[in-house]
């Protein structure tokens, strides 16, 4: 399977410094809308490709699947939580406001055949391989 990021980091804005900007020292420049990325694990086997996606404090009512042309998006945009008025928060981290992930699907993926489901904090997409591209076992033949 074929991952095709939307959301790419600069070759030129190396990671060092997005972290540097997105720290303590320019958090007031930083619009109130964080934009993340979650984590996300690719597996296959013969009969089908799995993708799970890491996304910790969300309900399956808040993420949406769509396929366009053999390119699968996951997407989810919350709310900003109000926060406690006695409180400040100094530091936030897991926190995804809104994020977007894409991936492009070899041709033996059925788009048809598509299952979603959220178990403890992880988004798991099967999508089941086209009868014709599932690998058969060897077998043997008998000569009579």
């Amino acid at each position: 399977m074929t991952i095709v990021k939307r959301n790419i980091n600069s070759p030129y804005f190396p990671d060092w410094l997005e972290d540097f900007f997105s720290g303590e020292v320019f958090n007031p420049l930083i619009k109130s809308r964080v934009s993340s990325v979650p984590m996300v694990n690719v597996f296959e086997n013969d009969n089908s490709f799995r993708i799970e996606v890491a996304v910790p404090g969300m309900n399956k009512e808040d993420i949406k699947i769509n396929i366009d042309n053999d390119i699968i998006k996951i997407s989810a945009e919350l709310e900003s939580e109000l926060e406690n008025e006695n409180e400040k928060c100094t530091k936030r981290e897991y926190s995804y406001n809104s994020f977007s992930r894409s991936f492009t699907l070899p041709e033996s993926a059925d788009t048809e055949k598509i299952d979603a489901k959220s178990v403890d904090g992880v988004l798991k997409i099967t999508i089941k391989k086209k009868q014709e591209d599932i690998v058969k076992p060897p077998r043997k033949i008998d000569i009579k």
